[in-house]
């Protein structure tokens, strides 16, 4: 419980701090970058509560994600509803997408589950880029709300995403140190083990995969109002799926504070590429980079650290 109450602290504490800086004057790109970079924390840390904690390693990120932002546009031009319930309803129609294909697809295991993951982020593209209603293939164009908090939406944005940020590592965290966590790691090293010895698996992967799902679809939803403009393409981008799958591994996927350090400085690195050389050259610092942590350091920075230290 002590624990706990220090969490929530430090949870509010970073809220509070988020909010602080969007009251001074700074240069609008900072914001844009600070809300790339926590959402980058979010969808760390929802990959890693099936593909690290479980060991189920998940392609169809950008289907979860891109789930919670047209869920968002579809409640934009049908009601106007407020971002709130954009972010509820976005992690709410993702996480069921997350239960039912997790009870279609987690019998299946090692690289089939994640050419099925992969497989369900293809067709949900095609389906997007048919319905005319949220622009198809050709895209549409959304309009902020007028008069927004802190004088400017990109701030309001950023805010809005270091809460989020905070509520998914905190999930993840709770996760990591109750029964679940500990019945996820038993099936990812051992499920056959993990079954005889009476853990509910199927159980415990469709929790996981529902609630993967939730956060992504979360870190979904405001992505509409953050890039003003969404299509097929930008919304399930390949980018997703590699730094999903990059960020927690470089970090270690072993506890909830790798993605977080992962997503920290593969976001920083991306922004600074961005700006100083091409947005093109993302994809290859994220590749080289999990090249050589593969090689070097297999178990992320913790376990990097762990190792200096047992010696």
């Amino acid at each position: 419980m002590r624990r706990t109450g220090w969490a929530l602290a430090v949870g509010m504490a970073v809220i509070l701090a988020g909010i602080g800086v969007a009251s001074l004057r700074m240069n609008p790109y900072l914001y844009f970058a600070g809300y790339v970079i926590l959402q980058y924390i979010v969808i760390a840390t929802a990959w890693n509560i099936l593909g690290g904690y479980g060991g189920y390693v998940n392609f169809g990120t950008p289907a979860f994600f891109a789930m919670g932002a047209y869920t968002a546009v579809f409640l934009i031009l049908s009601v106007k509803a407020p971002l709130a319930v954009q972010i509820l309803a976005g992690g709410f129609v993702a996480a069921l997408l997350g239960l039912g294909i997790g009870y279609l697809t987690l019998r299946l295991r090692g690289v089939f589950f994640s050419i099925a993951t992969l497989a369900l982020a293809v067709v949900l593209q095609t389906v997007i880029m048919n319905w005319d209603f949220v622009g198809g293939s050709r895209g549409l164009s959304v309009i902020r709300p007028s008069g927004p908090p802190f004088g400017s939406y990109v701030k309001f944005l950023f805010t809005v995403m270091v809460g989020l940020a905070v509520g998914a590592v905190m999930i993840a965290r709770f996760i990591e140190q109750s029964w679940i966590g500990r019945g996820l790691a038993a099936l990812r090293d051992n499920e056959e083990a993990a079954e005889c010895m009476g853990v509910p698996t199927l159980r415990l992967k469709l929790f996981a995969t529902t609630v993967s799902g939730f956060l992504l679809g979360v870190a979904g939803a405001p992505f509409p109002y953050y890039v003003t403009f969404i299509e097929p393409n930008s919304a399930f981008a390949l980018d997703y799926a590699v730094n999903a799958l990059a960020m927690p591994m470089i970090g270690g996927t072993t506890s909830w504070v790798g993605p977080v350090i992962g997503a920290v400085l593969l976001g920083t690195a991306s922004q600074v590429a961005t700006v100083t050389i091409s947005s093109e050259m993302n994809l290859f610092i994220v590749g080289v980079v999990l090249v050589l942590f593969v090689v070097l350091a297999p178990e992320g920075i913790l376990g990097l650290v762990r190792r200096l230290r047992g010696r």
